[in-house]
């Protein structure tokens, strides 16, 4: 197939002019295949599509039997077409017809040809279709012919994306459109529907063709040259002072930077005739597409890090500016990204945001916890899921099954809607239950408080009609921030959330960084385990100057008004006394200075580390009150990741197990006349808070959407029946045994709401 007069070059040149004629999209294809058999010197070229229902169709051809477009369909994994579709990677065969794939199609008169050369249509590393081009004779394609292909691919990539054939298959769309739907994790309840917004834009290559294939090669060369500068800086950067950005994910990517292949192949791209973000953009969707069929993990992961590569590269080719500012977004959005934390999440109008998609993000997450806070409906672990979408693409986001569905149909969409109508009518029956006190129909009250950790949160105690706030994280003012807030600006905060929440109590827990919660300013601090590292109280404690401004900002802000602080992640009772004597120096520091001090300043600790289980009576005596952390407590019970999917769901919070836990807590309390409050997300769950009420607990702080849930539940219930139930499961039960299906069952015959 010895190329024609003028190569590819000329042959995108003409592809040019024919994407820009006015005619039909079925009279620009067959142009197009005519064009690409005549410039490659092929008796035959074809192009199948990808149809929404997984089918191969035959599109367009010059060679073969014209009266079998639209009409030649295969299996997405049938024949040799199938085969590309299926591996997204480039066949050359000399002899076609002895391949154990080849599939003979009688309609196409094709059994003259031998000599076959097909290339994947791939976008962001998805198949759209194949192009073929086939010879009469037994011979074998170059290396140099199968690049010229696949660049010419790329042209008809961007011409399936576009939507132009979308009628062509009077019964079917193409795959580059169709509805796509995948199962995540809920982050935050609630459905929204929108359109996508992706966090990160993917840079549109409007300019495919160059006109000047040596100014192309200098910007790609110029390009590649001041990545590789930026990421030696910021390893080096990395090595002197220990920022956030990991070192081992820089030195990955610089691997991939100088890596010999990756740019000969973008250097043949632009060689070909491409411009050189179409050549970058060219070699990363092959990348993808290989990278995503692969079982191996490890090679899954380095996705991760060539697309980071390329969009680099991208952005010094086209300039930061094209990217896109966060903030602006359309009515109805639907946020998309590969991963976000709670600062970049609040950078956007909430007004606007309708949901988030996330690539990365466990429930516990920050960025789930904002999400919460302003209640957007969020899933997250959705694979590729940047890739999986557009721009502008109609989205649903299911915060209540955990789905995600992208270019939904009518039907879906229509069902969808019918959900929000009736979430809104419910949402309606528990506004209506705003002003009536949780008391149990035995007469046992109950009180619901909020988790909060913005002042926009505080909105939440007039609308949910909650007792106050259970849990304020601090540490959120100091993430989303540039720098490390000063003593005047926490103190600011801290009263601003005193003066919001009115006479109702706030209970707020002291800076609760470390693990998974890393400040962007502060040194990160590696450790082959950080969840059980340097965190919470440890890094008060260790550092008091730290823990010193944020109490002496906590006491000067209540201003004479009752203050309650809980300390987190407390191992032991010395660990809490010792916070205790900073408070008590602080507090005689203030007074010394004429300060107005707290009329009642109570201390909590957090139960959240198993080892004060077995100090429970010993911390009950010391402290104001305790405050269960139901979600570290879980993960450190049984020893699981809650970020990691593999675990995270293996052992059920209802356990014997667990369940003995959260009774001893609840006893010992009561017996040293210490409140108990739970704060973690299982007091949010009406069937898993009605377990706590049966094992004694009274308070829970949960996010605002938990509030009417609960309540409806505990005004429906009877305490000692449920106390009673859990007495009886409990003592016939094993230690692997879950209470879930018998309470399920419980609240099912007496019509609890659940």
């Amino acid at each position: 197939m010895p190329a024609a007069p003028g190569g590819p070059r000329l042959l995108l040149r003409r592809l040019r002019e024919a994407m820009a004629e006015p005619v039909s999209p079925q009279a620009r294809l067959d142009r197009i295949v005519v064009l690409i058999a005549a410039n490659v010197v092929a008796e035959v070229c074809s192009v199948y599509v990808l149809r929404d229902d997984n089918v191969l169709e035959l599109f367009a051809t010059e060679g073969l039997n014209r009266e079998a477009v639209h009409l030649t369909r295969m299996r997405a994994d049938e024949g040799l077409v199938g085969l590309i579709a299926k591996t997204a990677e480039p066949l050359a065969l000399s002899d076609a017809q002895q391949h154990p794939a080849f599939s003979y199609r009688p309609e196409t008169g094709e059994e003259a040809f031998h000599a076959f050369l097909g290339v994947p249509l791939l976008r962001a590393g998805n198949t759209l279709g194949v192009l073929t081009v086939q010879n009469k004779t037994y011979r074998v394609y170059s290396e140099e012919e199968i690049e010229a292909l696949q660049t010419t691919a790329m042209v008809l990539s961007e011409m399936i994306a576009s939507g132009e054939l979308q009628g062509l298959a009077p019964d079917a769309g193409t795959a580059a459109r169709r509805a796509i739907s995948v199962r995540g994790t809920v982050l935050a309840e609630g459905i929204g529907l929108g359109y996508v917004v992706l966090h990160e834009p993917r840079i549109v290559v409007k300019t495919l063709i160059a006109e000047n294939s040596e100014r192309e090669m200098t910007r790609l060369e110029t390009a590649i040259e001041n990545v590789r500068s930026a990421i030696d800086a910021l390893v080096e950067r990395g090595d002197k002072m220990g920022t956030a950005e990991s070192r081992e994910v820089l030195e990955t990517v610089r691997m991939f930077a100088h890596d010999k292949g990756w740019l000969r192949r973008m250097r043949e791209a632009v060689g070909s005739g491409l411009t050189a973000e179409a050549a970058v953009e060219r070699v990363q969707s092959d990348n993808r597409a290989r990278m995503v069929r692969q079982s191996d993990p490890y090679l899954r992961d380095r996705l991760h890090d060539l697309d980071d590569l390329a969009n680099r590269v991208m952005r010094e080719l086209v300039g930061h500016e094209a990217v896109g500012l966060p903030g602006m977004l359309p009515e109805n959005a639907i946020l998309v990204a590969r991963s976000m934390g709670p600062a970049a999440l609040l950078d956007y109008e909430p007004g606007r945001l309708r949901g988030l998609v996330l690539e990365e993000g466990g429930p516990t997450s920050h960025v789930a916890i904002v999400a919460r806070a302003l209640g957007i409906p969020a899933v997250s672990e959705i694979e590729n899921a940047a890739a999986l979408c557009d721009s502008g693409d109609a989205i649903i986001v299911d915060g209540v099954g955990g789905e995600v569905h992208v270019r939904p149909g009518p039907e879906v969409e229509a069902s969808y809607a019918e959900m929000v109508r009736l979430r809104a009518r419910r949402q309606e029956q528990y506004r209506a239950l705003r002003d009536v006190p949780a008391i149990t129909r035995d007469g046992v009250r109950i009180g619901l408080h909020l988790n909060a950790g913005l002042l926009v949160d505080l909105g939440h105690l007039v609308e949910t009609g909650a007792e106050g706030v259970g849990l304020f994280r601090t540490e959120l003012q100091f993430m989303v921030a540039q720098r490390m807030p000063s003593a005047a600006e926490q103190q600011a905060l801290y009263r601003a959330v005193l003066t919001a929440s009115g006479d109702k109590p706030v209970t707020i827990r002291t800076l609760d960084i470390g693990g998974d919660k890393i400040l962007p300013y502060m040194p990160k601090l590696e450790e082959e385990n950080p969840a059980l590292g340097w965190r919470a109280i440890r890094i008060g404690l260790d550092r008091p100057a730290l823990l010193r401004v944020q109490l002496r900002a906590l006491l000067k802000a209540s201003d004479g008004h009752p203050l309650k602080i809980m300390f987190p992640m407390v191992a032991t009772v010395d660990e809490f006394v010792r916070a205790r004597a900073i408070v008590d120096r602080e507090k005689a520091h203030l007074r010394r200075h004429g300060y107005t001090l707290p009329v009642d300043c109570q201390l909590g600790a957090m139960v959240e580390v198993p080892s004060l289980l077995f100090q429970i009576d010993e911390i009950a005596r010391e402290a104001d009150f305790l405050s269960v952390g139901s979600n570290d407590l879980m993960q450190f019970l049984f020893a699981v990741d809650r970020e990691n999917r593999r675990v995270a769901d293996r052992f059920d919070p209802l356990s014997v197990a667990a369940m003995r836990a959260f009774r001893l807590i609840a006893e010992r309390g009561a017996a040293a006349n210490c409140p108990v409050t739970v704060c973690g997300e299982i007091g949010g769950r009406p069937l898993d808070a009605m377990a706590l009420v049966g094992l004694g607990f009274r308070n829970f702080s949960m996010s605002p959407a938990a509030i009417g849930p609960v309540k409806a539940m505990v005004l429906s219930i009877e305490a000692a029946a449920v106390a009673e139930l859990i007495d009886t499961e409990m003592a016939r039960m094993h230690d692997g045994d879950s209470l879930r299906p018998a309470l399920a069952a419980f609240a099912k015959a007496r019509g609890v709401p659940i």
